[in-house]
C-alpha cells in the first residue's frame, strides 16, 4: 500500500488541496524530497491562480490524481541548493512554471523545447519519476532541478511575476516564434482575460498594433484605454468584422470556450497566422478553403522552454511588463475558483502565501 502523502519524503510541508471532484480546497499535509545535489528549494511567497487549476481541481479533463494540490505559477526565495547547483545560492528570487522535469534527452529537450517533450512532468497532479505524485504551488515550499527554475529579476514585484510563469510565456512564445514580434505588425488577440491582456501587452512591447477581438462590448475602453489596444472589434457586429476583414498580420487566440474561427480567418492577410493557446474542451469547426484562399495557417502553441521562459521573465522586467492582479489570502481560494468560473477577475489572481499559509487554517 501507498504511503501517505505526509510520509512519502523526509520534508514535511503544508498547502491546501482538493481530495475529489467538488473541487473544493482545504489545509493539507504532505512531504517533499530532500534537496538532491542539483536541487534547488525554495520558500513559496506567491502562486498564481491558473484557469487549469479549476479543470484540474474539479477533474474536467479527467485526468486527475487526488489528492490535487494545484499551482504552477510559483515564485519565493531560495532556502537551500543541492552541492552541483551552479545557477542560484540562497537568498535569490525564483519562479517555477508548468514543468519540474522532462527526459533531457529528446530532440524536443535538445532544442530547449522541454515543453513538448513526451515525457515531461508537470508541476502537479502527475506521476513523478520516484513514482509519487507531484504538488503545486498552493504550498509553503517548493523543490526542482534547477534547470527548471527561473530567476526573478530585482525590478519585477515577485506577486506580479507569478502569472508571468503560465499566462506570460504562453503568449510570449508564439508571438516569438510566429514572428509577430516585428514593429509595425498588426496583430489581433481574441478574448481579454488573464492571457489577452498579457497577449496585449507583450504585442505592445514588440512595437505591433494591436487589435482586441471580443464578445463583449463593454470592454472596449479597458482595452483601447488603459491597456494601450490600437482598436477593438466586436466580433459579433458583422459591420465591424468585415470593415477589418484582411488587416491582421497574424491573431493569438486566448479562448477556451467552443467558439466560430472561420470570422477570425477572414481577418487575416494573405500568409496570416491563427495561433490557438486556449485549449476548448470540444472540437472546433475549421473550413479548409478559407485556408487555401491566402495561405493562412491555423496553429497552437502550449507555454514555452525554459531558455524561452527566462527571456521572457527578463524581457517583461526591462519593458516594465506585469499582469493586473487581484492577490488573495490562502483561506479565499474556494471562492476565488466560484469567482474565475465566472470571468469574475481582472485578470489573474495571485495568492499570498508567505502571509496567509497557515498551518491552523
Amino acid at each position: 500500500m501507498a504511503a501517505q502523502p505526509e510520509l512519502e519524503h523526509p520534508r514535511k510541508a503544508f498547502g491546501w488541496a482538493a481530495r475529489d471532484s467538488s473541487g473544493i480546497l482545504s489545509p493539507f499535509k504532505f512531504s517533499r524530497r530532500e534537496t538532491g545535489e542539483k536541487d534547488v528549494t525554495f520558500k513559496v511567497l506567491y502562486c498564481g491562480v491558473c484557469h487549469s487549476d479549476l479543470h484540474m481541481v474539479k477533474n474536467e479533463w479527467g485526468n486527475s490524481i487526488y489528492p490535487v494540490v494545484p499551482g504552477h505559477e510559483i515564485v519565493g526565495v531560495v532556502t537551500e541548493v543541492g552541492s552541483k547547483v551552479t545557477k542560484f545560492k540562497v537568498g535569490d528570487k525564483v519562479g517555477v512554471g508548468c514543468m519540474v522535469n522532462s527526459c533531457r534527452s529528446c530532440q524536443n529537450c535538445a532544442d530547449n523545447l522541454e515543453n513538448y517533450c513526451p515525457k515531461s512532468i508537470l508541476t502537479y497532479g502527475v506521476k513523478n519519476v520516484d513514482g509519487t505524485i507531484t504538488y503545486g504551488g498552493y504550498s509553503d515550499s517548493m523543490i526542482a532541478d534547477e534547470h527548471f527554475i527561473v530567476r526573478i529579476p530585482d525590478s519585477l514585484p515577485l506577486d506580479a511575476a507569478a502569472p508571468l510563469l503560465c499566462a506570460g510565456i504562453t503568449v510570449f512564445s508564439p508571438l516569438r516564434y510566429f514572428q509577430l514580434d516585428k514593429p509595425g505588425l498588426n496583430v489581433g488577440v481574441v478574448g481579454l482575460g488573464g492571457l489577452g491582456h498579457m497577449a496585449v501587452k507583450f504585442a505592445k512591447a514588440f512595437g505591433a498594433k494591436v487589435t482586441v477581438i471580443s464578445t463583449s462590448p463593454n470592454k472596449k475602453e479597458e482595452a483601447t484605454g488603459r491597456l494601450g489596444a490600437d482598436s477593438f472589434i466586436v466580433s459579433r457586429d458583422q459591420e465591424q468584422m468585415r470593415a477589418a476583414m484582411g488587416t491582421l498580420d497574424g491573431i493569438i487566440d486566448t479562448v477556451s470556450a467552443v467558439h466560430p474561427l472561420l470570422p477570425l480567418l477572414s481577418l487575416l492577410k494573405s500568409h496570416g497566422k491563427l495561433v490557438m493557446v486556449g485549449a476548448p474542451e470540444k472540437p472546433l469547426e475549421l473550413l479548409v478553403f478559407p485556408l487555401l484562399m491566402g495561405r493562412k495557417l491555423v496553429a497552437g502553441s502550449c507555454i514555452g522552454g525554459m531558455k524561452e521562459t527566462q527571456e521572457m521573465i527578463d524581457f517583461a522586467a526591462k519593458h516594465d511588463i506585469k499582469p493586473d492582479i487581484e492577490v488573495i489570502p490562502m483561506d479565499y481560494i474556494n471562492t476565488a475558483m466560484e469567482r474565475l468560473l465566472k470571468a469574475d477577475v481582472k485578470y489573474r489572481f495571485v495568492i499570498d502565501i508567505g502571509n496567509t499559509l497557515k498551518e491552523s487554517s
